[in-house]
């Protein structure tokens, strides 16, 4: 019995939610985009899609997770967040994935500020506007990374596509 079609099948769904999680938080995007495109590369017994071009998305997916802390990173010592901030945009997140669309965009901001608030312990006006500016660096850090797995995302599905039609 060939199981090749629902292995197809399989793959599709793990580069559909891998391309979703490019943008949510909670799901390992691009390492699930990467589970798709190898498991239809294993269907096909690695006739289409061959070790170099493997080793290449594996590449870009490891290259995901630098740009993922990097870009966050960024965006708050920009602005000169604390380490507590930092946290707080880990915990924002994660709390704000239960209020849906809106919480994964508030979230982070709203950690980032808390964080920068219990750090500096300064509620006067001037610190309440730098916890206001870690966020928002923090929350612009984020957008960058989620763009440019979007755009390693893209690569890797042109990277795909090339061994898989060439």
């Amino acid at each position: 019995m060939d199981l090749s079609g629902l292995f197809y099948v399989l793959a599709g769904l793990l580069v559909v939610v891998g391309l979703c999680g490019v943008v949510l938080p909670a799901l390992p995007g691009l390492p699930l985009v990467f589970g798709g495109m190898l498991l239809a590369a294993w269907a096909n017994g690695f006739e289409r899609v061959g070790a170099w071009s493997l080793i290449t998305l594996g590449i870009l997916t490891a290259v995901s997770f630098v740009v993922d802390f990097w870009a966050t990173a960024i965006g708050a010592k920009r602005v000169g967040a604390s380490r507590l901030a930092l946290i707080g945009t880990v915990i924002g997140t994660f709390v704000g994935l239960f209020f849906g669309l809106p919480g994964l965009f508030a979230g982070p901001f709203v950690g980032a500020v808390i964080g920068e608030l219990v750090a500096r312990r300064d509620l006067r006006p001037r610190g309440l506007g730098q916890a206001t500016r870690v966020g928002m660096g923090t929350w612009i850090g984020i957008a960058l990374g989620v763009a440019l797995k979007l755009a390693l995302a893209v690569l890797m599905l042109a990277v795909f596509a090339f061994a898989w039609w060439w």
